[in-house]
C-alpha cells in the first residue's frame, strides 16, 4: 500500500495524478485504463478540494493498493471535511438535454460507470471513498 497526503487544493491535482500514474506504469496498465482512472481521480480529488472543507484548509489522503487475481487497483480518498456520501445522490437522467438536466452529479455518475466497484463510509469523522478498477 502506498499513501500520499496533500492539501485539498486543486493546485495539487498534478501531484495526485502523477502518484497514481507512477504506480500504474509499474504494472504495465493499458493507456485506456490509465486515462479512465486519471479522469476519475481528477473528479474525486477536485470534489474534495472544492467542497469538503467549505472555506477552511484541509488535507486529503490518497491510498493505493495493487491487488492480484484479478489484477486491480484500489484507490481510497480520505478527508476530514463535511460528511458527504456522493453515492446517495441519484444518478442524473442522461436522456435529458444538458439544458434540462439539473447541474451536478454527472461527474460521480461517470466515475461509477468506469470503475468496477465504489464504496463510501464515514468513520471517525472521515469521509472514505474507495474505487476499484480491474486492469
Amino acid at each position: 500500500m502506498k499513501e500520499l497526503i496533500v492539501k485539498a487544493d486543486v493546485a495539487n491535482l498534478d501531484e495526485v495524478t502523477r502518484f497514481i500514474e507512477t504506480q500504474l506504469d509499474e504494472y504495465d496498465c493499458s493507456p485506456k485504463i490509465q486515462i479512465q482512472l486519471s479522469i476519475d481521480v481528477e473528479e474525486l480529488f477536485v470534489n474534495i478540494a472544492h467542497y469538503a472543507y467549505d472555506s477552511e484548509e484541509g488535507y486529503a489522503t490518497i491510498r493505493t493498493e495493487i491487488l492480484e487475481n484479478p489484477r486491480r487497483i484500489s484507490i481510497t480518498f480520505i478527508d476530514s471535511g463535511l460528511p458527504y456520501n456522493p453515492l446517495e445522490k441519484p444518478d442524473p437522467d442522461i436522456t435529458l438535454s444538458a439544458e434540462d438536466r439539473p447541474i451536478g452529479g454527472l461527474g460521480i455518475y461517470m466515475v461509477k460507470k468506469t470503475v468496477n466497484d465504489i464504496f463510501y463510509e464515514n468513520t471517525d469523522g472521515k469521509n472514505i471513498l474507495t474505487i476499484i478498477k480491474h486492469f
